[in-house]
C-alpha cells in the first residue's frame, strides 16, 4: 500500500466534522432566562418576543424647531393670514404673516388649540397644538416673536410626527434570539419597556495544561513554551459575548487537574481546556478525562475529527452540575481553529443566539492552494468585495498553523474533505470573521 493510500485510509477512519458538531451541539441547551433591567440587557440575547406596550411617538409632536400652524392658513386657503411683500429674491414674491400666540417646548404639557391666522413657536419634540398639521422650519421665516413672516410654504404634514407613526402599540419589536443592541435598547425604552427577559452571557473558564508551559512576559526556551493559548482563547470567548475567565496554567498532574476542573464548575457554564488532547505519553487531559472507571466511560469523549489543523477534540461534562467541557489541542493555531469550529458555536448556543455559526460567502480564489485529502481545512485568508458584486479571497502565508496569518485574517478559507487542490479562479467557501478594525 502506498503512502498516499495509507493517508487516505487513515482519513477515512476520522469522524466527519459536520457529524461531530451535530452530535455535540445536540447535547447543549440554552441557559435559563433572566429578567434584566434594560441597561444591563445590552449584549445579551432575547429569550422571548418583545412587543411595544405603548406607541412611539406617544403623542403628536413637532419634528423640527419652527412654527406650528394650520396648512390652510399658510397655503393661502384660509381667511386669517395677511400677505405682505417678501424679501428680495423670495420665491413667489410675497410672504405670509401669522400671529405667534405662544411658545411650546418639549416639557410643555397643557393642551392648546390653534385658531385661524395664529401659530405657536415650537421646539423639536414639543406636543403639537390641536388643529396644527404643519411645522414651518425656523430658517424659512423671519424668526419673529409676536408675529412671524413665512417665506416658503412646506407641504401639509411637514415637520409633524403623529402618535404611533413609527411604532403603534402592540408592534413586535424583536423576536427571541435577537441580540440586544444599543439601538434596540433605545427602541425598548422609547416604547415604555424597562425590563426584558434574556439569556445570560455564558460564563466561560479557560484552562491551559502542560508541564512545559510558562506565563507570558518572557521568551520560550528549550523545555519551556509561553502560554499563548489561554490568553488568546479568553479573548476569543469575550469577543463572542461570553464572560470569560482565564484560570491560567495547570501542570500535567492528574489530581491537580481533577481538582481544578471540579472547582471551576461552581462558576462556569462552559470550561475550555487546551493541550493534552492527543495520544502521546504526555497528553494528560485525554488520559484523565477519558479514563473508564467502574465500567463506565470517562466524563469526556475524545474524537479524531476530519479537521485540519488539529484533529483531536474532546467534549463531555464534568462535576456534579455536569458543566460542559470542550478540550482543544495545544498548538496555538489548532486551538484557535478548534475554538472557531467547536467552542464558539457552543457559546452561541448557550447564549441562545441564532445562528450559532459565523456567516459565510462564496468567493473567487486568487491563488491555487493544496489541501490534505480527507480533512476539512480552515485556512487564514483575506476576503475583499469585488466591484460589481461578489468576493475575492487571498490565502495568507504559512497555512493554517501560522499565528501571524490568523492575526491578519478577516476570513477562513474552507476546503472540504474531498478537495486536495483548488485552482486559482475557482469558487470556494469562506467564513467571515467579525474583526473590529
Amino acid at each position: 500500500m502506498t503512502a498516499t493510500a495509507d493517508a487516505e485510509a487513515a482519513a477515512n477512519e476520522l469522524t466527519p466534522l459536520a457529524d461531530y458538531l451535530g452530535s455535540v451541539l445536540r447535547r447543549l441547551r440554552a441557559l435559563p432566562p433572566l429578567d434584566l433591567d434594560l441597561t444591563q440587557a445590552h449584549g445579551n440575547v432575547l429569550a422571548e418576543d418583545v412587543a411595544a406596550p405603548h406607541a412611539f411617538p406617544a403623542f403628536d409632536q413637532a419634528a423640527v424647531d419652527g412654527y406650528a400652524a394650520r396648512w390652510e392658513d399658510i397655503s393661502g386657503g384660509g381667511r386669517g393670514p395677511s400677505y405682505v411683500p417678501a424679501p428680495s429674491g423670495t420665491p413667489g414674491g410675497r410672504s405670509i404673516r401669522l400671529n405667534v400666540v405662544g411658545d411650546l417646548g418639549a416639557a410643555s404639557w397643557r393642551p392648546v388649540r390653534l385658531t385661524p391666522g395664529a401659530c405657536f413657536s415650537v421646539a423639536a419634540g414639543a406636543p403639537l397644538p390641536i388643529a396644527a398639521d404643519v411645522v414651518v422650519p425656523v430658517e424659512w421665516t423671519d424668526q419673529g416673536m409676536a408675529a412671524v413672516e413665512i417665506f416658503r410654504t412646506p407641504k401639509r404634514g411637514y415637520g409633524v410626527r403623529r402618535a404611533g407613526e413609527e411604532l403603534p402599540a402592540g408592534t413586535l419589536l424583536a423576536r427571541a434570539g435577537t441580540y440586544v443592541s444599543p439601538a434596540l435598547v433605545a427602541v425598548f425604552a422609547a416604547t415604555g419597556i424597562g425590563h426584558v427577559v434574556v439569556r445570560p452571557s455564558p460564563r466561560v473558564v479557560i484552562v491551559a495544561t502542560g508541564d512545559e508551559l510558562v506565563d507570558v512576559g518572557r521568551g520560550s526556551q528549550p523545555g519551556q513554551v509561553v502560554d499563548a493559548n489561554s490568553h488568546a482563547l479568553t479573548a476569543a470567548a469575550a469577543e463572542v459575548g461570553a464572560l470569560a475567565y482565564r484560570v491560567g496554567i495547570c501542570d500535567d498532574d492528574p489530581e491537580g487537574l481533577r481538582g481544578l476542573l471540579e472547582d471551576q464548575t461552581l462558576r462556569a457554564d462552559l470550561i475550555i481546556t487546551t493541550g493534552g488532547t492527543g495520544t502521546g505519553p504526555g497528553d494528560m487531559v485525554r488520559r484523565i478525562l477519558s479514563r473508564r472507571e467502574g465500567g463506565r466511560a470517562g466524563p469526556v469523549a475524545f474524537t479524531d475529527v476530519a479537521l485540519y489543523p488539529g484533529t483531536a477534540l474532546g467534549f463531555g461534562t464534568v462535576g456534579a452540575e455536569e458543566v460542559p467541557v470542550v478540550c482543544l489541542p495545544g498548538d496555538p493555531g489548532a486551538a484557535l481553529i478548534g475554538f472557531e469550529v467547536l467552542a464558539r458555536p457552543a457559546i452561541q448556543l448557550l447564549a441562545g443566539a441564532e445562528p450559532v455559526f459565523r456567516p459565510s460567502v462564496r468567493a473567487h480564489l486568487l491563488e491555487t492552494v493544496s489541501s490534505p485529502g480527507g480533512l476539512r481545512e480552515f485556512r487564514p485568508a483575506h476576503v475583499a468585495e469585488r466591484r460589481g458584486g461578489g468576493y475575492t479571497v487571498q490565502p495568507l502565508r504559512g497555512g493554517p498553523f501560522t499565528l501571524s496569518g490568523l492575526a491578519e485574517a478577516n476570513g477562513l478559507l474552507v476546503l472540504g474533505e474531498r478537495v486536495t487542490s483548488a485552482a486559482a479562479g475557482s469558487t470556494v467557501d469562506v467564513l467571515l470573521l467579525d474583526r473590529r478594525r
